[in-house]
Parts: C-alpha cells; structure tokens; sequence
C-alpha cells in the first residue's frame, strides 16, 4: 500500500512506535477448503444419466417424503421449496467456508463477515441450525450466526428451505439454512491439507498491528488480557466512579502499556496459509455399524484495507461533519475441532456430534482526518482483540418404532463467547495554527474534544441455549403422512460493556507529545492526577432470556397419483426479557427493560401438481414471524468496526407478522439437472427497521417497528450439463469431459409503507409519529433488486479435474438510513456490483493416495468496497475501500 495516507501515517509512526519489534512472526493464513475425492455420490465423477443418491441431510420432523412419482432427489421430491448444496457441488465454489458456498445459491447473498440475506431479507429473517437444532450466536450485535465461522470442510450439506413448513421453529422470514456435519463415513478415510494466498492489498504491502501477546498467532491470549486486579476489584465493589470513592489512578496504571497501546508498522505483510486434518471410519460391532469421524482445523489470514469515511449532518450532503482516512489491518485466526459418533442399526441411526469454533480478530487501525471543516488534523489509533467461541454438542435419534412409524429425538446444548479485552482509543490533534507552539505536532491533552482522547473498554457476552425437540411420523398408507412434534428452546445471554474515559486537568506541554504507552504510564497517571469516568454507568450490564415452547400437526396427503397436500399448523408460545443488571450499590433508576410474552397459531400448506414424471407445478402460503434480537432491545451503545456505526438498541419493539405466498414451477428434465422459476410475496407487519439520529460526534443507528412492509420478486434457475465426447472422439481430451451451468437469478421489490397518522415506539424519544423515523416507499435494508450467479465450467467425469469460472453480481441496496429531518439525508446506499473468481481443482495418484490439488484467483476485475450516500451533486463515501485480488494454492492428501 503505497497511498499518500500511508506515507502521512509513517510520517506519525515516530509517536506511536519507535525502535519496537514486530509482534508477529512466520506466515499466518487464510481458511481453505478440504473435500474427499469424488465418490459414488459426487455428481462429478460420474456419468451425467445416473441417478444420484440423496446427500446426507438431517431434518426436523422427516419433512421430506419420498410419495408419487418423486424420486431421491431431494429438491423435487421436498413437499417444500428446497435448495440443497451437496459436498462436491460446496467444492467446485472453492470456497473455504460455508457462508461463501451459500452465496452461489439462488436468491442468496452474504453481507458482511457471512451474514447470510435471503431474497433481501436482512439477517434477522434467516434461520440457522445444525443438524436440526439451533445454534447460538458468538456476536453482541447479531442474534443469527456468522456463517463463515462453518469451515466447509466439516460440513456435508447445506439445506436451504424458503417456503415455510411447520416442522420447523416459527421464526422464519426469508428462509432457513440447515447445516448438516458428517456422521457415519462409508469408508476409512485421512486426509490432510494445506493452504497458501494472499490478495493485492494486503500481502507484501503496508501494514500495521501491534504486540498483544507471544502467543496471538494462535488464536489464543497467553493471560495477559485477562481483566487486571485493580479493575477486577472495582468490579467487584458495586462502587460508582461518579461517587468520588473510587481511586481511579490505581485502576488506569494498569491499562496501557506498549504491548496494547503501540501500534506497529509492517512494511510487508504476511501471506496467510491454512491447515486442515479430517478423518473417519466405520466397523460393525454385532448387528451395529459403528462410524467415528473428526476433522480439525487452523488458518491465519491477515487483511488490510484502506477506507474513506465521511459522514455529514446536513440533509443536501453539502457539508462533512467528519472526512477520515483509515489504515486498518486484522489478523484473523480460526480454530475449528469437530468429532462424530454414528450408529446405524437396521433402519435406526442414533449420533452425536460435538463442534467447536474459535474465531479471533486481531485488529490495528490508524486514521487521520478533519472535523467540521476545520483545518485542525485528527490522529486516531484503535487496538483492538475479539474472541467468538462456540461450542455446540447434540445428540439426534432416528428411530423406527414400527412399520411406517418413526421417532426423530434432538437435544442440543451450546455455548456462545465474545470477548472483547483491552480494546483502546487514542485520538491526537494537530491544530496547524501559526499562534500554536505545538500546532505543527500531535498532541494529546487528555481532555475530550478538540484537546485529545483516550478511552479503552472491556466487554464480554456469553450465551447458553438448552434445546430438544421430539417428531412422530406415521406412513398411514403409501400416499399419507401424519407428524406430531413438539420442540423446547431455552436461551440465556449475559452481555457486559464497561466503558472507561481516561481525563487529565492539566499536562505540561511536553508529556501532551508523548506515545500512548509513555502518555499513560503509571508514573505520568500518578504525578498529574489522571483519572477515569465510565462511560456508561446508567446500563453497563444486560441480561437478556428468550424461552420458547411449540406444537405442531401436519399432513402430507398424495391425494391423486398428480396431487399432493401438505398442510399443517404450529402454535408457538415464547416468552423473551431484556434487563439491565443493577451491578452498583446504590441502584440506578433504569426502566430500560422489555417484556414480550406472546403465542400465535402459524399455519403452512403447500400444494404439489406432478405434471408428469419430470415436471411439477407448486403453490404455497404461510404465515411466520420475527422478533428482535436481543442486541436491537438493549439500551446500551455499542461500535460496530466493520461497518463503522454507533448503534443503540430500543426496548420498546415488538414481535414483527409474516404472511407468505409463493408459486414455483420446476423441470427436472435430466439427473442433476433442472430448471425453475417462481413468484413470491411477503407482508410484514410492523417490521423492525433502523434508522439514523444525530448525537454527538458521530450518528448513531438505533430501531423501531415500522407499520408495515412489502416484498415480492422472483426468482429463475438453471442447471446444466453439456457432454463434450462429439468434440474430439473417444480419445481426446474431450472424451470425459462434460460442460457445467449453473445459473441463477433474483429479481426483489420491497417497500415500506407509512401513512399518515402511523404511530411507532422509540425509548426515550420525543416523538411516537412513524413518517419522524421511516419514508413511505423506500426499500428493506440489505435488500438488492438483483441478484445474479452464474457458475460455467468444464469437469472430468471419470476422476476430479475441474475449471470453474464463477460470476456475481448484486445491485445497489440500502445498508443504513439517512439522518432524520426535515428534510431527512437519502439512505447509505452499498454498491456490491460484478465479481469474478477463478476455482481449479485437479486430482493426482501420488505413491496410491489421492492428492488434490486447488488454485484460485479472487475478484479478478478488483471490485472495490462501496458504500455512499448521494444527494443531488454532493456525494460522500461512508466506507469505501479497495478489496483487491486475492490468490491462493492449497492442497490435501487422502490416504
């Protein structure tokens, strides 16, 4: 990175790091992927007129029946709308986790770090499981699971389900994704790989990062993040440090020193490399068949990226309230572990799975800018450490009670962390004023303002969710299904954020110059007096619970040899309350509290016309819901960095009301190959939107229920597969080689509607009038009017060597709305755009053992990261940013 804020931040580096060493050493890396060779069941080794057999899919309820004229392919013979992505079809995208693979799918896009948007619907309208049960999320700003935390490699399927039936849990908006880990293997198998890349922006060029610990680079802090004595015994007090009592200096002496507070730079970054281990086996023991499986894996991938953020207070955009240029560098390390045990005996299967994730950010970011049109120049250093840990366990049972009856058992407990030590904030101010002594250098007087900052924050969420579900299912004849279930949640979050402002009188003009480590050392804390305030002292502490109860019935009746029904009901009962967590002696006066105690009667059906054996015609309508997530009900600030958003929640929403319709006609015109194009429509009522308010400093994004909402598109798709034998004979290179398109795409309208008159709810807000928050028309956050895939390629049939060219392209889609007012500022618009990505894979005999062999090559044109707000002329970039080209080789050995 050769950029004049480069060259302006090492011209600063002298302040913040001179003659320090680097913290990291080695090659740290990026996620790759590992897939066995083709087996029977890869559509890639095989002829393209053989039947296939069903992927490995654990669902709920046995949801899919095989009845009519439908066969093992699961997508057709679903009684619901189903898109399956199968291990070989996950390894031809490449990618090294299962939110990028979900990209590819139709009407899908990830936003974000593998956050998973389906049809446009925002995150909050999509369901994750595992293995049938739900997951946890290790994020305070997300109550659904980042999906890039799911390594491919540990993963057999990925089920997407889009229209709604009532085997599963009620909240489903946009659809629900199903993950599902290996279980039994049918055969012994150890592979082992590895993994190189780097991307144009990042490796080989400027960096920064700063010491942490000896052991960062796995992932792992050695204990030096840990919450120091003093601070714990604040804690622990109930004191408030507006009381007075509390001896501040004590605690800050032990925040800073060059270890947290130092940022380094990198003059050329590291690449990032992977490893992975998978293994398995099965054997009989008497009438059992016995499967073990378990995979691990480590990667270490560094990024640096370059942003422009402005933001403006006026609503034509014509003057910046702040114009920022930031350098910012993450080394993210991933640690994942999985272990299987599966029984198989006669038609039962009873198995136990074990995940766990560790996903790490290690984050340095310098910025420089200018506020308010000033002509005074802004330093700002972030350090920062995030820890995600999830760890889930469960147990599921299939069993065949009798002929044609079936229980289906789960339980699951899981575990979600993220902690967040030591994350600190220095900000040092050039004035370049003549009548200044020191207007020509940075300075940092410790008093807010335009006279220097420094805060750091400690913060912690943990969540524990308790789940089981029970599923009877009952063949009453070959063309009647009945099922019964019942299912259980229990989720617990406990997030913590303490925030601390370091303030000092007065400094003598020399010590205002120094380093962030030297600035607050314990010897300059305690000779000018430097003390503490928090941040936060009204709602440091939230606790937050959401119990859920559900029945449900269904029919799945083949009423004529082309007809079919399924139609059912789930009432859903679930009780959800955020608090705050009085943690002072003397109680605060906080009534920021939510109690939502509802049941509601959801019902689903779905009817299938089999036009003939390959052809089906299907209509479907549902009504789901959505709630809030916990982080949009607490009334507590917190800093997104990857969007760069102060964000406050809002304890007076409510539950949001889904209605849904769709129409689908699908051509299964050949094995592995289809085509198909639907209708949809959804009304929300009272959906749960964000909006934008002015505060001090920057703006900050908060939620209401706005009073309604409307989304229809629709959506066409096509598989297919062009035998190339006819361009070279028999013993050409052609000869088992066959053509492969994939094709999707999405087409989405939405639009909210306010009327006159419309109320809402906002804590602590002046006003209740809806058209104060939200405009009438204007579209769904997160939501692109297009959505295009498009996969072409040319595979073996007869052994893995595969080219794969792989296209997307999303349209322009609101991320974040304008400030209010009169008149309000035009929404944050993100611009996604085209991409194109590169995928070869090619298997090798090596000594007998399988060796494959993967490159890549990433955004090849250089799409960069757009995100902008317009009015008339006047344009600004919120956070914008060039992604660059990413490259990577990786390999794996199956033995």
């Amino acid at each position: 990175m050769t950029s004049r804020l480069a060259v302006a931040l090492l011209a600063t580096t002298a302040l913040n790091a001179p003659g320090l060493a680097l913290a990291q050493e080695g090659a740290p890396a990026a996620p790759a992927d590992e897939t066995a060779a083709p087996a029977a069941s890869d559509p890639t080794s095989v002829e393209p007129q053989e039947e296939q057999e069903a992927p490995e899919v654990s669902i709920p309820g046995a949801d899919i029946v095989v009845t009519g004229r439908r066969d093992a392919n699961i997508s057709k013979s679903s009684n619901q709308v189903v898109s399956v992505l199968t291990t070989a079809e996950i390894a031809r995208t490449g990618e090294g986790n299962i939110a990028g693979a979900l990209g590819r799918v139709t009407g899908l896009s990830v936003v974000g770090s593998g956050y998973v948007y389906v049809r446009g619907l925002g995150d909050r309208y999509s369901l994750a499981l595992l293995n049938g049960s739900p997951l946890p999320s290790p994020e305070p700003l997300k109550r659904v699971v980042p999906l890039d935390i799911f390594p491919s490699n540990v993963i057999a399927s990925s089920l997407v389900q889009k229209s709604y039936s009532v085997n599963y849990p009620g909240e489903f908006g946009g659809g629900v994704i199903n993950l599902t880990t290996r279980a039994v293997p049918r055969e012994r198998f150890l592979t082992i790989g590895a993994g190189i890349s780097g991307d144009s922006e990042t490796t080989g060029q400027l960096g920064y990062t700063y010491y942490g610990s000896k052991s960062d680079w796995t992932g792992f802090d050695n204990g030096s993040r840990d919450v120091p004595p003093a601070l714990k015994s604040f804690f622990a007090s109930g004191d408030r440090i507006s009381s007075g009592t509390v001896n501040t200096r004590a605690i800050a002496s032990e925040f800073f020193n060059r270890h947290n507070s130092v940022v380094q730079r990198v003059p050329k970054m590291y690449p990032n490399s992977s490893v992975n281990l998978s293994a398995g086996d099965s054997f009989m023991v008497g009438d059992v068949n016995v499967g073990l499986i378990a995979a691990a894996g480590y990667s270490n991938r560094w990024n640096t990226r370059e942003a422009t953020q402005q933001n403006s207070f006026s609503s034509d955009l014509s003057t910046l309230e702040t114009d920022f240029r930031r350098v910012s560098t993450q080394n993210r390390i991933v640690v994942n572990g999985l272990f299987g045990l599966g029984l198989e005996f006669g038609k039962n299967r009873v198995s136990w799975t074990s995940l766990y994730i560790r996903d790490t950010v290690k984050q340095a970011r310098l910025g420089i800018g200018r506020r308010q049109g000033g002509t005074a120049d802004f330093l700002q250093q972030d350090t920062r450490w995030f820890e995600r840990q999830l760890i889930d366990t469960q147990i599921v049972g299939e069993v065949e009670l009798m002929d044609g009856l079936e229980l289906d058992v789960r339980g699951t407990y899981a575990n979600s962390q993220r902690e967040a030590p030591f994350e600190t904030f220095f900000e040092y101010v050039r004035t370049n004023a003549a009548a200044d002594p020191f207007g020509a250098v940075f300075v940092n007087r410790l008093r807010g303002g335009n006279s220097g900052n420094a805060t750091i924050s400690f913060s912690d969420l943990n969540e524990d969710l308790w789940a089981g579900s029970a599923d009877l299912s009952w063949k009453a004849s070959s063309g009647l299904g009945l099922s019964i279930g019942g299912a259980w949640s229990d989720t617990r979050r406990y997030n913590s954020r303490r925030d601390f402002l370091v303030r000092a009188n007065s400094l003598p003009s020399g010590v205002e110059v120094l380093r962030p480590d030297v600035l607050l050392s314990p010897a300059v804390i305690n000779a000018f007096n430097i003390g503490l305030i928090e941040g936060n002292e009204g709602n440091p502490v939230f606790d937050a619970t959401l119990r859920n109860w559900a029945g449900y019935a269904k029919v799945n009746w083949q009423a004529t040899d082309i007809l079919s029904i399924d139609v059912g009901v789930r009432y859903e009962k679930a009780k959800q309350v955020v608090k705050p967590v009085e943690v002072f002696r003397v109680p605060g006066a906080s009534t920021a509290s939510t109690s939502l105690d509802n049941g509601y009667w959801l019902p689903a059906a779905t009817l299938t016309w089999q036009m003939d054996t390959n052809k089906q015609f299907r209509v479907s309508a549902s009504k789901t819901l959505a709630r809030p997530q916990f982080r949009e009900l607490i009334f507590q600030s917190y800093y997104d960095p990857e969007s760069n958003r102060q964000y406050q929640g809002n304890p007076l929403l409510v539950d949001s009301q889904l209605y849904n319709g769709e129409a689908r006609f699908e051509w299964y015109f050949a094995p592995e190959q289809r085509f198909s194009i639907a209708g949809f429509y959804k009304l929300i009522d009272k959906p749960i939107e964000s909006y934008i308010a002015a505060s001090v400093g920057d703006p900050t994004t908060s939620f209401a229920n706005a009073p309604e909402a409307e989304l229809w598109g629709g959506e066409i798709e096509l598989v297919k597969y062009f035998d190339l034998f006819g361009l070279g004979g028999e013993k050409s290179f052609f000869a088992t080689r066959r053509a492969v398109l994939v094709s999707n795409y999405t087409f989405t309208k939405s639009s909210l509607k306010v009327g006159r008159g419309d109320k809402t709810a906002v804590f602590g807000a002046a006003s209740s009038i809806a058209s104060d928050y939200f405009r009438n028309g204007t579209p769904l956050t997160g939501q692109s009017d297009h959505i295009v895939n498009l996969q072409l390629g040319i595979e073996s049939t007869e052994r893995l060597s595969q080219l794969t060219l792989l296209m997307t392209y999303a349209s322009e889609r609101v991320i974040s709305r304008g400030l209010n007012g009169s008149p309000p500022q035009p929404d944050v618009i993100e611009k996604p755009g085209l991409r194109f990505d590169i995928v070869a894979r090619e298997g090798i005999k090596i000594a007998g053992q399988e060796l494959e062999l993967k490159a890549e090559a990433r955004n090849i044109t250089g799409r960069s990261h757009i995100e902008y707000q317009q009015s008339n002329g006047n344009r600004i970039d919120t956070n914008s940013y060039k992604e660059g080209r990413s490259f990577s080789l990786s390999a794996s050995l199956k033995f």
